[in-house]
């Protein structure tokens, strides 16, 4: 399985970036799946420029309903004829983000929301035999702080975040978990995974929501620290982050996890193999 990251913050390959997330993924069967679109069209002049076709997609998915990981949905259904794209009901609800004083909308344009192409997802959903996608995570292990600026779909609530679905592949001896920003919190995603299939991930490619958590340094700190002790529990799992996650958070992380975790940009590919 080939990883590639077609949209990210930040890019060492002289790719355009925007804040967002979007994945390539090539699976060892020669499928080929998108997670997420990032916040324009962006993500289909970079996979052109790696080599790579969005024309060729067989599957795509969204993981919430955020406008940095489904603003590229138009995108895609101009450049690709023949996917299915799998998103959860309740993607197209309203999200906000609270800036400054005010609430801005932050989520996808609802002009698709009928589209032939789109299959509504709800707390579990197999997409193959291989791949399925599962929401309705509970717990609160190291639940990001910056959550509690996020509201939706009424103004006056702030999101649970019940339109977050993480996407899990199988193949051979490898289970990898793909998580857009973790907002359920990375480790209570992990548990949810188990929980569902009866073993742990291999590999976790995941954004982790640690940017603009609002605490104080020290407590920011000692919370990474926390995360870090959570995720290193998981001895033989490799991590993989990128986007919300922040590369200064993500530093502090490594300076925990060692090689246990790597950053993602924009143009990077992981390739797993089969042992």
């Amino acid at each position: 399985m080939r990883i590639t990251s077609i949209i990210e913050n930040t890019s060492n390959k002289g790719l355009s970036v925007e804040h967002g997330l979007s994945l390539y993924i090539e699976k060892d069967s020669g499928q080929k799946v998108l997670f997420d679109m990032g916040q324009s069209g962006m993500f289909v002049r970079n996979a052109e420029s790696l080599g790579l076709s969005i024309a060729d997609v067989d599957v795509a998915v969204i993981s919430h309903g955020h406008y940095d990981h489904g603003g590229g949905l138009k995108t895609f259904f101009q450049a690709n004829k023949k996917a299915s794209v799998y998103i959860h009901m309740d993607a197209f609800l309203p999200h906000y983000s609270l800036r400054d004083t005010r609430l801005r909308f932050i989520g996808i344009d609802n002009d698709f929301a009928n589209h032939e192409r789109l299959i509504l997802c709800d707390k579990q959903t197999d997409i193959d035999d291989n791949m399925m996608l599962f929401a309705n995570v509970q717990g609160n292990c190291c639940y990001p702080f910056g959550n509690r600026l996020l509201f939706g779909p009424a103004e006056t609530e702030n999101d649970d975040f019940s339109h977050e679905q993480n996407l899990l592949i199988e193949e051979g001896e490898k289970l990898v978990l793909f998580a857009g920003c973790a907002h359920r919190g990375i480790v209570n995603i992990l548990r949810k995974a188990e929980e569902i299939v009866g073993k742990t991930p291999t590999h976790v490619f995941a954004g982790m929501h640690l940017v603009k958590s609002g605490l104080p340094q020290m407590e920011e700190d000692e919370f990474i620290e926390s995360l870090a002790s959570e995720l290193m529990k998981y001895r033989n799992t490799m991590f993989y982050t990128m986007h919300c996650t922040g590369e200064e958070q993500y530093n502090k992380l490594k300076s925990f996890m060692g090689r246990q975790i790597e950053y993602m940009a924009c143009g990077d590919s992981m390739e797993l193999f089969q042992k």
